[in-house]
C-alpha cells in the first residue's frame, strides 16, 4: 500500500473529483423532492462523508487483522491513521447530518434524542472514540497494538450493527430505515447520481491522501525512537 501512496495520478484525480463535486453540487439543476427541496444538495457533502468514513474503516480493519497474523508495525500504524482519518470524516457526516434534519424535520433535540439511526450514528462513532482512549492507555508498544487490532474487530462489527441494522427493524425518519425509502426511490433525476458517485470518490480518496501524510510522519517518528516497523 505505501508504494501505492506515493503515485501522483490518484490525488489528481482527486483533486479533479472535488472540484467537481463542489462545483457540480452547487450549480447544477436538482428535482424538486418533495419536503427536501434544495436541501437535496447535501446529499453530495453529508452521505459521502459516511461512505469515505465505512470505507477507511473497512480497510483499517483489513491491516488490523494483518497486524494480527503477521506482528508487523506497520500494519498498526497504517490501521490507526485510517481510524483517524475516518473519524473526521464521521464527524462531518454526523454535523451536516444535524444541519438537514434539523431543517426537514424541525427541533433538533427533538429528533436527535429519539430517531434511532442518529442515536446508533453517535453510538457507533463513541465506539470508536473509545478505540483510541484505549490505545491511549497501555504503554507497550505491541500490545497496545495488538489489543487495538482485537478491539478494531468487535467496533467495525458493532459500528455496523448500529446505523446499517437495527434503524432497519425499528422506526426511523432517516431514508433507508424504519421503512423509509431510499433516496435511489427519490432520485428521479440522474443529475443526482452524476455528483453523488464522484463526491464519493472523491471524499474517500482525499481521507487516502490524508493518511498516507500520517503514516509517513508516523514512520519518521518510529525511526527517530528507533522502533521496528518490521
Amino acid at each position: 500500500m505505501l508504494k501505492q501512496l506515493h503515485n501522483r495520478w490518484w490525488k489528481i484525480l482527486c483533486v479533479a473529483f472535488l472540484v467537481y463535486t463542489f462545483t457540480a453540487g452547487l450549480l447544477i439543476h436538482t428535482p424538486d423532492v418533495p419536503l427536501l427541496h434544495e436541501t437535496v444538495r447535501n446529499l453530495f457533502f453529508h452521505v459521502p462523508c459516511w461512505f469515505s468514513m465505512l470505507l477507511l474503516m473497512l480497510i483499517s480493519l483489513i491491516y488490523s487483522i494483518k497486524f494480527l497474523r503477521s506482528g508487523r508495525m506497520i500494519h498498526d500504524v497504517i490501521a490507526v491513521s485510517l481510524l483517524k482519518v475516518a473519524m473526521v470524516f464521521g464527524v462531518l457526516g454526523y454535523l451536516t447530518g444535524m444541519l438537514w434534519g434539523n431543517f426537514i424535520w424541525g427541533d433538533l433535540l427533538s429528533w436527535i434524542t429519539n430517531d434511532t439511526k442518529i442515536l446508533g450514528a453517535a453510538i457507533g462513532l463513541l465506539i470508536y472514540f473509545a478505540y483510541f482512549i484505549l490505545r491511549g492507555s497501555i504503554d507497550d508498544e505491541e500490545k497496545r497494538a495488538r489489543v487495538a487490532a482485537v478491539y478494531s474487530i468487535f467496533a467495525f462489527i458493532l459500528l455496523n450493527v448500529s446505523i446499517n441494522v437495527v434503524p432497519r427493524l425499528t422506526s426511523s425518519l432517516h431514508p433507508g430505515s424504519g421503512g423509509n425509502a431510499t433516496f435511489t426511490v427519490y432520485d428521479l433525476d440522474n443529475n443526482l447520481r452524476m455528483v453523488f458517485y464522484p463526491a464519493v470518490f472523491g471524499y474517500t480518496l482525499l481521507g487516502l491522501w490524508i493518511s498516507s501524510i500520517i503514516i509517513r510522519m508516523t514512520i519518521l517518528h518510529y525511526k527517530k525512537n528507533d522502533i521496528p516497523l518490521v
